[in-house]
């Protein structure tokens, strides 16, 4: 059975809500992340779903050393 399709605006723009952080740096942050992912991958099928959480994980830990 397929996966669905992730959309990926949609979770970039999720993040940025999220975050409070501008979209075209979670954009930039989200792309850099998945082809980092996908280098070393074997298995793609979670993949936007492990990169969505790396994303914000990188946003969370960027924002808490700044306060």
């Amino acid at each position: 059975m397929a996966q669905p399709q992730t959309n990926v605006d949609e979770v970039v723009q999720a993040i940025a809500a999220e975050t409070n952080t501008p979209t075209e740096t979670v954009s930039k942050i989200y792309a850099d992340t998945l082809a980092n992912y996908k280098t070393d991958a074997r298995v793609f099928d979670y993949m936007p779903l492990l990169v969505a959480k790396k994303v914000r994980d990188t946003l969370r830990h960027s924002t808490s050393r700044k306060n």
